[in-house]
């Protein structure tokens, strides 16, 4: 199969609809990240957390993690069925696999955390800032594909 953004306006259009989706993903990441680490910038402080920021990071890690779910299987959709490529056999699809599967495991770790299982937040969020910078490298080694 062969690249059909090269000669379908449509599949054009759709090829861009993943990068849109991560783009927001991404910067949903950043938020998520930012009102972590005013809690994390606390902690180290030993003043008193805002309750504020605890809910704005909730709020906004929950949906975060499934959008970027989401969009990962888009990406699969769109380099195989769109593309005709093999899913994972460029730099961005490895690199946007251990961006997912680190955002993955902060996740997990995050929701120990509310529920009380993990009493420690430091490797949390050390995993999340690293899920960031892998998302960013993984949109800079997807950019170059774009058709």
């Amino acid at each position: 199969m062969d690249d059909a953004t090269g000669y379908d306006s449509l599949s054009f259009y759709l090829a861009h609809v993943h990068p849109l989706w991560m783009l927001t993903s991404i910067a949903l990441s950043v938020m998520t990240l930012r009102a972590g680490m005013r809690l994390r910038n606390a902690r180290r402080r030993g003043v008193r957390k805002n309750p504020a920021d605890y809910r704005a990071h909730l709020k906004l890690a929950k949906p975060t993690i499934l959008l970027l779910w989401l969009g990962f299987a888009a990406g699969l959709a769109s380099a195989v069925f769109l593309r005709g490529w093999d899913a994972f056999g460029s730099a961005h699809g490895i690199v946007s696999s251990v961006a997912l599967a680190t955002f993955t495991a902060t996740a997990v770790l995050g929701r120990c955390l509310e529920l009380g299982r993990v009493r420690d937040p430091e490797l949390h969020a050390l995993l999340g800032l690293f899920s960031v910078l892998a998302a960013i490298a993984a949109f800079g080694t997807g950019f170059v594909l774009l058709p």
